[in-house]
Formats: C-alpha cells, sequence, structure tokens
C-alpha cells in the first residue's frame, strides 16, 4: 500500500499567524490542538508535511537559518506531543518573483509528489487562505480549509468554493481519520 500523506500549511493552520510575519523561534506559537492534530494523523498512519510560503526570507525579515531554527522549534513541540513532520517544503520567493513554488502555484506540491511518490489525488492538503485552496486545486490535492489564520476571512470572501471547511486543524484531522 502507499503511504498516506497529508500535506498542512503552516503559519495560520499550525501556528498563530502575524500580518508581520513569524520572523524567529520566539515568536512561533502553535494554534490550540495543532501538535494533537499531527499526532492523531500520525497515530492512524497518516505522515504529515508541511509546504508553506515564507516571503520574510525575500523580504529580509529573516534568514534561511532562522528560518531552520523556527522549523526545528515546530518538529521538537510536535514531537513532545507524540507527532512528526515527515518534511518541510517552503518558497522563500517574494509575491513578485518568477518562481513555481509560491502558492497559489503548485511547484511544492508536484515537488513533494515526486520525492515522495504520493498520490496527490489521495492527499488531503489543509490550510487557512485562498491561496493554499488553489494550490492543492491545481496539483490534484484534497483542498480542506480551516477557519483558524486568514481561515474564518477566506470562507466568507469565497462562498463558492466548494470545500469543506472546519473550526481548526485538529476538528480537520479527526474528519481525515474518521473517513479513512
Amino acid at each position: 500500500m502507499t503511504e498516506r500523506y497529508v500535506i498542512l500549511d503552516r503559519d495560520g493552520t499550525i501556528n498563530v499567524d502575524s500580518d508581520d510575519f513569524i520572523k524567529s523561534p520566539e515568536e512561533w506559537l502553535p494554534l490550540a490542538g495543532s501538535l494533537e492534530a499531527i499526532a492523531l494523523l500520525n497515530r492512524h498512519g497518516y505522515k504529515v508535511v508541511v509546504i508553506t510560503n515564507q516571503s520574510g526570507i525575500a523580504r529580509g525579515l529573516f534568514d534561511l537559518a532562522t528560518l531552520a531554527a523556527i522549523h526545528a522549534k515546530m518538529r521538537q513541540l510536535a514531537s513532545q506531543a507524540d507527532g512528526h513532520i515527515e518534511a518541510i517544503y517552503f518558497c522563500p520567493h517574494g509575491p513578485n518573483d518568477t518562481c513555481d513554488c509560491r502558492k497559489p502555484l503548485d511547484g511544492l506540491f508536484r515537488r513533494f509528489a515526486a520525492d515522495t511518490q504520493a498520490d496527490l489525488s489521495r492527499t488531503y492538503a489543509i490550510g487557512d487562505s485562498l491561496r493554499d485552496i488553489q494550490a492543492a486545486e491545481s496539483a490534484g490535492a484534497k483542498p480542506i480549509l480551516v477557519k483558524t489564520g486568514k481561515g474564518e476571512k477566506t470562507a466568507l470572501n469565497n462562498p463558492q468554493r466548494n470545500v469543506p471547511i472546519f473550526d481548526n486543524l485538529y476538528d480537520a484531522a479527526t474528519h481525515i481519520v474518521s473517513t479513512a
């Protein structure tokens, strides 16, 4: 049987988002239940991968070493909750850069699928913004919107989007494991 994956956005989905960007490990704070959601998915045989835009790098707000420290904290806290993040893919580019990896484009989804031989049509992708949903749809994954972060506003501004919507990552994870 092929591996089962769930793709998660980072800011606003796993951790508290900030309009000023998350620029240090100290600023990275998990949303209630998000680390437990990762552990729940893992217990039910899902590998968790994070795909995230990190334009703060292009904007000069933090460097790759700081991003690595932020991700080390995220992984450590997930581990303390008995969760495991298999891999993290990030786009370091800004909104005006020409790349294929910045969501809503699906370059990182395609790179993940090539690296893991994952079947994107069987892969859930959870995020809080329209660009998360668009990237998942473009890649052929199964998008889920959470109301945390920008999610509430995304849902209100895009009523035509026919995607499942949950209050938070834990509720989305509970739905995924109950339908498996």
